[in-house]
């Protein structure tokens, strides 16, 4: 093998951190590097996370070394101890850990730590993730001034608004000592926090699939200098308030399941590439193997203040042309705009590319204004009145979230989407797919029925926001801040899968996805990138995810049907249908091997797999992998199949209804689910 099983994985030789499944009473969790990590009673998961962050002046997050680590389990109750040091770039802070869970359930997390230098930080303390799926869910807060309110969490994501140049968090979740959530008709779980005032933020902003409890209002000026020698305590406490009926401790079979739900709930949608940030062109080889995706488009951004966007447009356009495809093209305008319109014009009429989709935007603004999108209208109509002209933000969905837009100004509303704001390990890129679904839906709330373009889809942050000017060089050795090495992975490809099916099945009008080639893209260029030498590099090879886009993009035209896995954290994907033809197309998320059983199928499948037994040569010779034929099964009497997967395996069904078409058996038993 070119590569070694862990890279092949998730693209780097490390091996994942250690997890260890401890008990308090009734509770079962996740301990994990320093963490802990989905606290559940039974099946019924109360808390995401419990960590410690300490942020630097620019949010950077200032990873620590753990040492001196303790964990001594005794039935129902357990230990943890160890010390952490956070250093980096003049910043050393040390802090030593208690952990203690007994038999009644009851948590305690505290961190007693101290500055060993003098730095600026614009955050040091806990932070507690309540899962998403605590929307809705009935709350009680218990203020530092001793009131006592009552209020749901948010069903819709809440906007992270800012007042007097100040974030503010979800009202009225501030100003905390305590807050409590209903976890059964009689019992609660309630959080309580010492050493610091506390409040929330919806995570969901930024796609993570959490409400974010943390210390420190933002309201206070920040950053703030810690001065050597200064101590820091802080405490959090998980407390059960009710008798625990036996019930709700018992947990179902572990053994996933993936449940084919039709009727289809949506239109594929039109799925699209970035062009390569590289600059290099398309080969003949990269555009034929491109060509397998059945692309709607390519996007390409176009900086108008800058001399190069005119040669940007004519590669992007030859490009689209080779590929048989349109394409969306990103204007970022500045305060010139009106100039900068007559010199996209010019250039328009000697080009005339083939674009189907202009997205507004403007350098200085995280939101287009609606005077520069009336601008591009007026300007615009005069080479295509047919493209669709829509704006929205280039940068995360908390932007749009927080400044609407009037609906009436757009033919299109656009956002981006990146799993990497706050965390950045496997798992937690994994709990951001569904958090996809819903900032949609919470679009939806202020975009009415205009159509979304959730535009691009990366692994990590294409710029970054806050910071004006040049954006950050990579260290010695190491890749540039917007390479993820698991782009070329089997991980990647799974959690490609898991993005369409929640993307897909939310109606939307249109998705761009990572680039065309090169390390931020689906396809390694022929003459490979300039990368450090202990990442992996397979020139002219395809990643992965580039078989997922294929499978996905053979069914262009065709509807998504709605499914449903018992453990989406481990397993997800998505199904569809076009001439009476079901696919169907499951990720093993997770490390381990995964038996999962398919409900829904017809009586013989199709199945093709992707995993560690082939998938250099999937990657090296694409071609033959696709040509392949299916291996053939039977299901069961009532269409289930119990597939084993290997770790981050991607399985693809295909199987056709009896009669062509999705069965009104099949479709009675979707409807009334």
């Amino acid at each position: 093998m070119l590569m070694s099983k862990n890279a092949l994985y998730y693209g780097k030789e490390e091996s994942l951190p250690e997890r260890t499944e401890v008990k308090a009473g009734p509770l079962k969790l996740i301990y994990e590097e320093g963490d802990l990590r989905y606290i559940k009673l039974g099946n019924q998961e109360i808390l995401r996370r419990i960590y410690v962050a300490v942020r630097d002046h620019n949010w950077d997050t200032i990873q620590p070394a753990l040492s001196n680590v303790q964990l001594d389990q005794a039935g129902d109750s357990f230990t943890i101890t160890y010390n952490a040091e956070h250093k980096h770039h003049g910043i050393d802070f040390f802090w030593q850990a208690s952990i203690t869970g007994d038999a009644k359930g009851t948590i305690t997390f505290k961190m007693n730590g101290q500055s060993r230098s003098t730095f600026l930080r614009n955050r040091i303390g806990f932070c507690i993730l309540h899962p998403m799926a605590c929307a809705r869910v009935p709350g009680r807060i218990e203020h530092v001034d001793g009131a006592i309110e009552e209020c749901p969490f948010p069903q819709y994501i809440a906007p992270q608004l800012f007042r007097e140049g100040h974030p503010w968090p979800v009202a009225p979740f501030h100003q905390m000592r305590a807050l409590s959530h209903q976890v059964l008709p009689n019992l609660w779980a309630e959080v309580r926090f010492e050493g610091d005032i506390f409040e929330m933020e919806d995570q969901r902003n930024w796609t993570d699939a959490s409400f974010k409890i943390y210390s420190t209002p933002l309201e206070l000026p920040f950053p703030v200098e810690v001065k050597a020698g200064t101590e820091i305590f802080q405490s959090v406490t998980l407390i059960l308030n009710a008798e625990i009926p036996e019930t709700s401790i018992e947990t179902a079979d572990d053994k996933p399941t993936f449940l084919i739900e039709p009727p289809t709930v949506a239109p594929l949608p039109n799925i699209g590439l970035g062009v390569a940030s590289h600059g290099q062109p398309l080969t003949l080889k990269e555009i034929e193997r491109l060509k397998t995706l059945n692309l709607s488009h390519l996007r390409v951004d176009l900086e108008l203040s800058q001399p190069n966007f005119k040669a940007r447009l004519r590669q992007a356009a030859a490009e689209a042309r080779g590929l048989s495809v349109s394409l969306e093209v990103a204007l970022i305008l500045s305060d010139a705009a009106a100039n900068e319109f007559n010199a996209l014009m010019a250039i328009l009429e000697k080009v005339k590319p083939p674009v189907s989709t202009w997205l507004i935007f403007h350098k200085d603004e995280k939101t287009t204004s609606e005077k520069w999108i009336k601008l591009a209208r007026k300007q615009l109509r005069g080479y295509d009145p047919a493209v669709k002209v829509g704006a929205g933000t280039n940068a995360f969905f908390t932007e749009l979230n927080r400044t609407r837009q009037p609906a009436d100004a757009m033919d299109v509303v656009a956002y981006s989407i990146n799993p990497q704001v706050h965390a950045f390990d496997n798992a937690s890129l994994v709990e951001t797919l569904a958090a996809q679904k819903s900032t949609v839906e919470s679009a939806r709330r202020f975009c009415g029925n205009l159509p979304l373009a959730v535009t691009p889809i990366t692994f990590k942050m294409r710029f970054i926001p806050h910071i004006i000017g040049p954006q950050p060089e990579p260290a010695p050795g190491e890749l540039p801040f917007q390479v993820d090495e698991r782009q070329m992975s089997l991980f990647g490809a799974g959690w490609t899968a898991g993005s369409l099916k929640y993307v897909l099945e939310s109606n939307v009008f249109s998705v761009t996805y990572y680039e065309t080639t090169g390390w931020r893209g689906v396809v390694e260029t022929e003459t490979g990138c300039p990368i450090p030498a202990k990442f992996h590099s397979l020139p002219g090879a395809v990643f992965p995810l580039y078989h997922v886009l294929a499978d996905v993009g053979a069914f262009a035209g065709g509807e998504v049907i709605r499914t449903v896995s018992s453990h989406p954290l481990q397993i997800e994907g998505l199904a569809m249908h076009k001439d009476g033809k079901i696919r169907v197309i499951i990720a093993n998320l997770s490390a381990e091997p995964q038996q999962v059983t398919v409900q829904n199928l017809s009586e013989q499948v199709w199945i093709r797999c992707l995993d560690e037994t082939n998938a250099e040569k999937a990657m090296l010779s694409p071609e033959v992998y696709r040509s392949a034929q299916d291996e053939k099964q039977q299901t069961s009497n009532d269409g289930m199949l119990t597939l084993n997967l290997l770790p981050y395996a991607i399985a693809r069904f295909d199987n056709w209804d009896k009669a062509g078409a999705i069965s009104e058996s099949k479709t009675k038993k979707g409807e009334s689910r």
